[in-house]
């Protein structure tokens, strides 16, 4: 932790999901999960010139450990693992963390399709979000989401984001630029934590 970047590294829990921050050993588990992930996952992410498997291998799993950490030692990123009962079953990144007077950051997401449906991603946002809230010191949450995404627009709208945009052509996704759906919370709409949110078990 440093002056600069209150609130990481951290380890986060509620039940058997837990955030952590991502290690070297996770690169084969990482790689694994991504390959056999494509058809669940590539709908949703940025495009590429390289195949699915060029960008999914160990080697590129450890050069992006080396960029995320780079930018969580300047402040503007916070890459956690997601684990499932000591698993890791996904990823949460927390990025373009902005200080000053608007302290604000984006978060994004993906988890194994074997454990949709089991509330991780929502638990996992939950407590990202209080986090964010609390030692990291922000204000804004915000999630960019796809119109098609049904899966990730239920997890934004069982915690309580709210819809404020439309954004056209927004982002270069699967091969051509997508309109998406900006949802956001702040501090104010959650002062009792969204964990208290999540249902009991």
């Amino acid at each position: 932790m440093t002056a600069g970047h209150p609130g990481w590294p951290a380890r986060l829990q509620h039940g058997p999901v837990e955030l952590r921050p991502l290690r070297l050993r996770d690169a084969g588990r990482w790689s694994s999960l991504r390959l056999r992930n494509e058809a669940w996952l590539a709908p949703w992410e940025p495009s590429s010139p390289y195949p699915w498997t060029q960008r999914h291998t160990r080697s590129a799993y450890l050069s992006m450990l080396n960029v995320l950490r780079s930018q969580a030692r300047m402040g503007t990123t916070l890459p956690f693992a997601i684990l499932y009962d000591g698993v890791l079953v996904g990823q949460l990144t927390v990025s373009n963390v902005v200080r000053g007077v608007l302290r604000s950051a984006h978060v994004g997401y993906w988890v194994d399709q074997e454990h949709a449906g089991r509330g991780v991603t929502t638990t996992a946002l939950a407590l990202v979000v209080d986090h964010c809230f609390g030692p990291v010191g922000l204000h804004r949450i915000q999630a960019d989401v796809r119109p098609e995404n049904v899966a990730s627009r239920r997890v934004v709208a069982k915690l309580g984001f709210r819809q404020e945009a439309c954004y056209l052509r927004y982002l270069d996704i699967a091969g051509a630029y997508r309109d998406h759906l900006g949802f956001a919370v702040t501090a104010e709409d959650v002062p009792e934590g969204m964990v208290r949110r999540l249902p009991r078990s």
